[in-house]
């Protein structure tokens, strides 16, 4: 019998392709859109994160814009920083804008920024040729330079620009390494600057002191303590002025923005599941229009002897069929969008498992829902008032 109703319902859906196919049509947007905006913000999130963590759940980022009497610290504030039990090592950062000039090509707005040994140390990826910034280039203020892959490709095409030489603010650089590339899509991105000693930027870029300071630790666990620490280093530094100067925790930074996304992400999948719903009722409609087309031929069937059990069990694998058609083909059709807007935007794409599986099983389970009714509706059909009809 179960044989018999799949045949006939498969047999009813493909002799009408275009109430089918419109039946299937709110599926498949349904399902389009859930795998499309799961994919996308998946894959955002997931490069965001990257870059987010990038930045070191051991680290501490201190701001210190100073007071009207003290701006910025100066290198005692830092050493007494870096003396600081449970921290590893401090990286100033001293941050500007300028043209950088080679054989008479000029870049203009070019991000420069001052770094010293530390921010090396603690990310050996960042280097992609020659050698990163040491402790004697920033000692000795030497004119070094480390420059990201835009200004390779565009001041360098093919060619190596390690020991070559380029003009930022009038005093000359030589190249000692050149970055490795990093995304586009993120808030870290190296490609378009240029890193030289902060030593030798402040002096470049005519600032006073450092406003900027990473703070890396030996051991997360105590990073709430040395937070403390550090806060009491700045406020004797400026003189008990707490709103001289800020202190961030990145871990706890990057839980929070882990903790937003993944909300994010329900919700839109929420949303998307609006148009699932909208489908299911779409199926539903048409089956009840189905169901007024054919009401001669459940009369028959009925008067041939076919159970109300029977009539009820074929609408609904009817409806169950075009909801996992149609759920297939949003899968393909979602997949495909999330793809495209994958490449355009320079984010990653990966469809996993388990949004495939949400987005098939709840078109199923909107077949079987929406089906019901309109299956009830043809089982219970009087066969002597639908042969009326004939």
């Amino acid at each position: 019998m179960l044989f018999e109703s799949i045949k006939m319902s498969w047999e009813n859906i493909v002799h009408n392709k275009l109430r089918s196919f419109l039946t299937m049509l709110g599926i498949v947007i349904g399902v389009a859109s859930i795998i499309a905006l799961i994919t996308i913000v998946q894959g955002a999130t997931n490069s965001i994160s990257d870059q987010v963590n990038s930045l070191g759940v051991n680290k501490i980022m201190v701001t210190a814009m100073g007071t009207p009497l003290k701006q910025g610290l100066t290198d005692e504030d830092i050493q007494n920083i870096a003396r600081v039990s449970n921290i590893d090592g401090v990286s100033p950062t001293i941050s500007g804008k300028t043209s950088v000039v080679y054989t008479g090509n000029v870049l203009e707005n070019v991000t420069v920024q001052g770094k010293n040994e530390v921010y090396f140390k603690t990310d050996t990826s960042l280097i992609k040729s020659g050698r990163a910034i040491n402790i004697l280039d920033t000692n000795s203020k030497n004119q070094v330079a480390v420059i990201g892959d835009d200004i390779v490709q565009e001041l360098f095409y093919g060619k190596d620009p390690v020991g070559e030489k380029l003009m930022m603010n009038g005093t000359t650089y030589t190249i000692i390494g050149t970055l490795a590339t990093s995304s586009s899509f993120g808030m870290t991105s190296n490609n378009n600057t240029v890193i030289i000693p902060y030593t030798t930027a402040l002096r470049s870029l005519g600032i006073k002191s450092v406003v900027s300071l990473d703070v890396f630790l030996v051991d997360t666990n105590k990073a709430d303590e040395t937070v403390a620490k550090i806060k009491s280093v700045l406020k004797a530094a400026f003189n008990y002025n707490d709103d001289a100067y800020s202190v961030y925790n990145m871990g706890d930074m990057i839980d929070s923005f882990q903790t937003m996304m993944s909300m994010m992400s329900l919700l839109l999948a929420g949303i998307a599941a609006i148009s699932l719903v909208v489908g299911g009722i779409g199926i539903m409609n048409m089956m009840l229009v189905s169901i007024t087309e054919r009401t001669t031929e459940i009369g028959l069937r009925k008067a041939l002897g076919a159970t109300p059990n029977r009539i009820q069990l074929q609408f609904i694998i009817e409806s169950i069929f075009l909801s996992i058609i149609g759920g297939l083909i949003g899968l393909v059709l979602g997949g495909l969008i999330a793809y495209v807007a994958a490449s355009l935007i320079g984010i990653g794409f990966y469809v996993s498992v388990s949004t495939i599986l949400l987005a098939v099983g709840f078109s199923a389970a909107v077949g079987i829902v929406f089906g019901y009714m309109p299956a009830r509706k043809a089982s219970r059909l009087n066969p002597i008032d639908a042969l009326r009809s004939f």
